[in-house]
């Protein structure tokens, strides 16, 4: 299996296609009708040339690279700090290489391929191969013109452009890290991460991002320019380059002091820092180093990530490659293993795409409606509903995506009659409607999505396919397709990759632990947290729970930080007696389970309230799905307060009815729900119990609500 077939072209659709990153166009061979045959063929030329020189000690190099990471573990704290690669048996002809010389090979193989567009609003701007990897090598000059040291960071604040991806590849290989941050983040997030990550240089896309760090400029002691890629620049500041001012300093620096750079670099040390979300204190930050491991033969992609001590506040972002946990390194997994050409557009561009079957190489729009989340989990107003929306007892749908692909399944087979019409009168319609008609495959990574969910896009012939990753794993790390799928499973390890759990309960539930060359390098400045995350033989400690069945397909069940220990020692996992719990009343869209070392379980519990679509707060009011409800149960609340407050009789009973059809599942007295109260409004990220990216915060909740907690204990010792 090569690089350009099978598996490897299959995963690079997904990480693009997955983080809505990036969108699909032609087939790879069409090529720029502006650009000359000349200026592709001496470019060709020059990098099959520098290509020779490197082979010459490609071979001693390595070996040398070899012996040196030797001396040193698995992981690592420091910025500067060199990890062990993993050379077992599954790697024995693989070496590893720098960012720099993968996107060198890929350009050298790939020459006049597109590699790169953008829209803009005169038109799709594509470049190839050649040109992505000269201008990245511009944008490297001009970094260390305005002054990039080495192990110092260039921070990236923007939305979806080519200018994005250029600066990234360009930071890493003028020897700094690229550091996406995202674009939503405040002055002092952008502070915090800027000192840190002793960052050189910010580079923007407007003046709003601008204005961020004119503000707190004068606390950044290794600040020396800034670099705003979109607009016209509205402020005059002496350290401040537009786009093509900035590249323009590429010409004080020579192809051979670059070159020196290049070449000091090493693929096992650092080359990005992630900053991922995580709930209180300072942004949490990983480095993702430059060297690259196999997740297909003729495929490489990015071993390791350092980050920052985890506890820290991070921004949410709407659009990658800031929000993309590990994105510089799930970009350079792209760039090697694509064999179709990832094309950029900016935020609520709403025009098509070129389209990939237009004769002649000639790209020409596809018209393709934006798919919010809004518009998958419900009807727009002005349109005749064709399908049910998706129950609102789930929440939101997650990061579901779709990737073009004209293959079709290895296995062929008939449709049923019956199927066919099916998919004429009901499933065809269904996906236009959904603005999913272009897609071939969905994919959710993230939150996991309730199996009602996914029997819902299932009975619309829409299968999605769950990923499991971290950001510690520089992304996916298992995914499903279409050969490997199960309902309810994150699918099977990527190649040359590994999963396993360990300490095992008595319902074969385990820890999870992965292992590969995509894990991390460790927490920056955090040796103590690092060395708990990977132990001496590689393996990432996750912390997430879950097993693996016969068939090595990987089922995650929750996390170990939301394990509770009643006061009997008794562990219990609140997430599927949660869920359980949500299905048996769908009128609930919060369950929280608590009982820290207490005698039993408690339930918190939200109503499915309308939210303030100004403000994001909840309101009192009823949804039209709850009030439906309510009149099935013939009660007449439409409010939260009709019931909180009023006490509806046949709506408390209904939900005491629910809890105690759950508890009569659960394995054990012990995961029996006792006692439960209804909570006087609905989670939310304003309020302060969900996250950015609408993860429940457990810790959180149980300090916000903690006086109703313990009403719920104090009533049952009055009791006794």
């Amino acid at each position: 299996m090569g690089g350009r077939q099978g598996l490897g072209a299959e995963i690079f659709q997904l990480l693009l296609g997955v983080n809505q990153s990036a969108y699909w166009v032609g087939d790879g061979h069409r090529r720029r009708p502006d650009a000359p045959q000349t200026v592709r063929r001496e470019a060709e030329d020059t990098l099959h040339t520098m290509s020779s020189l490197k082979t010459l000690s490609l071979t001693e190099r390595d070996h040398q690279r070899e012996i040196k990471a030797k001396g040193h573990p698995y992981w690592t704290s420091k910025r500067d700090g060199e990890v062990h690669l993993r050379q077992e048996d599954a790697f024995t002809s693989q070496a590893p290489i720098t960012v720099h010389d993968m996107v060198m090979n890929t350009a050298i193989k790939y020459a006049n391929y597109i590699a790169l567009g953008s829209k803009h609003r005169n038109g799709w701007h594509l470049l190839t191969y050649i040109e992505y990897y000269e201008e990245c090598r511009r944008a490297a000059k001009a970094f260390l013109k305005l002054g990039l040291e080495r192990f110092h960071s260039v921070g990236i604040m923007g939305l979806n452009s080519e200018e994005w991806a250029i600066a990234s590849i360009g930071a890493i290989m003028a020897g700094g890290f690229s550091v996406g941050i995202l674009s939503t983040s405040s002055p002092k997030a952008c502070q915090v991460i800027a000192e840190s990550s002793e960052m050189d240089i910010f580079v923007v896309d407007n003046d709003r991002q601008l204005q961020k760090i004119i503000q707190i400029q004068g606390s950044l002691k290794h600040l020396k320019a800034i670099v705003q890629y979109k607009e016209e620049i509205r402020t005059w500041l002496q350290n401040l380059y537009s786009w093509r001012g900035f590249l323009d300093l590429a010409d004080g620096i020579s192809e051979n002091t670059l070159d020196q750079v290049i070449d000091s670099q090493k693929p096992n040390q650092c080359c990005a820092l992630v900053y991922s979300l995580s709930v209180t204190g300072p942004p949490e930050g990983h480095d993702a180093q430059p060297r690259q491991h196999h997740l297909d033969h003729g495929g490489h992609g990015p071993e390791a990530v350092l980050q920052v001590p985890p506890g820290g506040a991070g921004d949410p972002s709407e659009l990658p490659p800031s929000q993309l946990h590990g994105g510089p390194a799930l970009r350079h997994v792209g760039l090697h293993l694509c064999r179709r050409s990832p094309l950029l557009r900016p935020a609520g561009c709403s025009e098509g795409l070129p389209d990939r079957h237009a004769a002649g190489g000639e790209a020409h729009p596809v018209p393709r409606r934006p798919v919010g989340l809004g518009q998958i989990a419900g009807q727009p107003e002005d349109r005749p509903a064709l399908v049910d929306p998706v129950p609102e007892e789930d929440g939101p749908v997650g990061h579901v995506a779709g990737t073009q692909d004209k293959q079709e399944a290895d296995v062929q087979t008939h449709s049923p009659l019956c199927f066919s019409l099916a998919k004429r009168l009901t499933f065809n319609r269904a996906r236009r409607f959904l603005g999913l008609h272009h897609c071939r495959q969905y994919f959710n990574l993230g939150l996991g999505l309730s199996r009602a969910t996914l029997d819902y896009f299932l009975s619309l012939n829409m299968p999605i396919f769950e990923l499991y990753g971290l950001s510690e794993s520089t992304g996916i790390h298992t995914l499903s397709r279409q050969q490997d799928f199960r309902l309810l499973s994150c699918g099977k390890s990527l190649p040359n990759t590994h999963t396993k759990t360990q300490k095992h309960n008595e319902e074969g539930i385990g820890d999870i632990y992965i292992w590969g060359r995509n894990i991390f390098m460790g927490y920056l400045n955090d040796e103590e947290n690092t060395q708990e995350k990977i132990d001496a033989h590689g393996w990432l400690h996750t912390g997430d729970l879950g097993f693996l069945d016969t068939d090595e397909f990987l089922y995650v069940v929750g996390n170990a930080r939301d394990i509770i220990t009643l006061s009997s020692g008794e562990r219990i996992n609140p997430n599927p007696i949660e869920e359980r719990v949500k299905r048996y009343i769908p009128i609930v869209r919060y369950v929280v389970l608590v009982g820290q070392d207490a005698p039993y379980l408690c339930a918190l519990l939200t109503l499915k309230c309308q939210v303030n679509t100004d403000t994001g707060e909840p309101r009192n009011a009823l949804t039209s799905e709850a009030v439906a409800f309510c009149r099935q149960l013939r009660s007449q609340s439409t409010r939260l307060s009709d019931i909180v407050y009023d006490g509806d009789p046949v709506v408390l009973e209904f939900i005491s009815q629910g809890i105690d059809a759950a508890n009569a599942e659960v394995p054990s007295d012990s995961a029996k729900i006792i006692k439960w109260t209804i909570l006087r409004t609905d989670f939310s990220m304003v309020g302060g119990e969900l996250g950015a990216t609408t993860k429940l915060k457990r810790a959180m909740v149980a300090r916000m609500y903690q006086a109703e907690i313990e009403r719920l204990y104090e009533e049952a010792d009055d009791e006794d």
